[in-house]
């Protein structure tokens, strides 16, 4: 029997590895995704754990209900430690909407709102979730996020103004004390998105102080674009869950053109979009390799 996400993040935290975290908003980034997370698990004879996330728009595109099953098929005939979150949701009508839909884990976003207004939708959040747990029995996480590391998941020239506020060891502990959150996500250095002028050294020596004083598992937002001295780094500080999407994106969007303009006479979706796929899978499986600490 699968152990839960809770179990699989604090297994983590013991091993001093992290999970790691992909968004999809259709069954190729997937298949991708788990092709690559199962790939190692072949080789190192251990199952790797893996989170699929879809933020609203991701959600939207995709499915809410489609989403769901995807996921959980793969998990439910497989046996395989797949897991669901609703990604950088921004109100609480939204994170109940994938709480009930059966989501392993729901992300509040209230960067932008007041800290006040942030912690009140937090705690609502929060409370709804443990209000779930009591009644079926399932597990359920909720992470929120303090800081501004910028939105979106695109190319930018440089670091959008405003983003890159690093959050406090002080800070950090209030909100995680008055919000009852399962998972805290940081500002700690990374920017969402990918940054033609390159993106900011993690800051090590601040993920460690507020892991230790939140005591809770670390989340690092904005992986795609960091540098693997980065990753490693933030992990063994205190980092158990790293989000990447915007490399994935890049790929699939690079490899789609290049099979097109490859061959201009195909038309089946199958083998226009197989390299893409691949792509993915690569990268997955290449982060994987990263942030689990496993050596060529």
């Amino acid at each position: 029997m699968l152990k839960t996400l809770r179990e699989y993040i604090k297994e983590a935290e013991q091993k001093g590895v992290a999970i790691g975290h992909f968004n999809i908003s259709n069954l190729e980034g997937l298949h991708g995704i788990y092709n690559g997370a199962k790939k190692l698990s072949t080789e190192i004879g251990e199952l790797v754990p893996v989170i699929i996330g879809v933020s609203e728009g991701e959600e939207k595109f995709a499915g809410l209900e489609m989403v769901y099953d995807m996921v959980h098929s793969i998990r439910d005939e497989h046996d395989y430690p797949i897991f669901l979150n609703a990604d950088h949701h921004s109100s609480f009508e939204s994170v109940k909407a994938c709480i009930d839909e059966g989501f392993d884990m729901v992300i509040f976003d209230g960067a932008k709102l007041s800290l006040d207004e942030n912690i009140k939708i937090t705690k609502q959040c929060v409370d709804y979730a443990h209000e779930v747990i009591k009644n079926t029995g399932r597990d359920i996480l909720v992470e929120a996020e303090l800081g501004f590391i910028g939105s979106g998941s695109d190319i930018k020239e440089v670091i959008p103004e405003g983003a890159g506020i690093l959050t406090t060891p002080v800070d950090a502990k209030n909100f995680v004390d008055a919000t009852g959150i399962d998972l805290f996500a940081p500002s700690v250095g990374s920017i969402h998105g990918l940054i033609k002028s390159g993106k900011p050294h993690i800051n090590a020596d601040l993920v460690r102080e507020i892991a230790e004083i939140t005591n809770v598992p670390l989340v690092l937002h904005g992986g795609s674009g960091l540098r693997d001295e980065d990753f490693t780094n933030a992990i063994k500080a205190g980092i158990s869950i790293v989000h990447i999407n915007s490399e994935l994106r890049l790929a699939y969007r690079d490899e789609v053109e290049k099979a097109i303009d490859q061959n201009p006479n195909e038309i089946t979706p199958a083998k226009l979009l197989t390299p893409a796929v691949e792509a993915i899978e690569s990268i997955v499986y290449n982060r994987l390799k990263l942030f689990n600490n496993i050596t060529p």
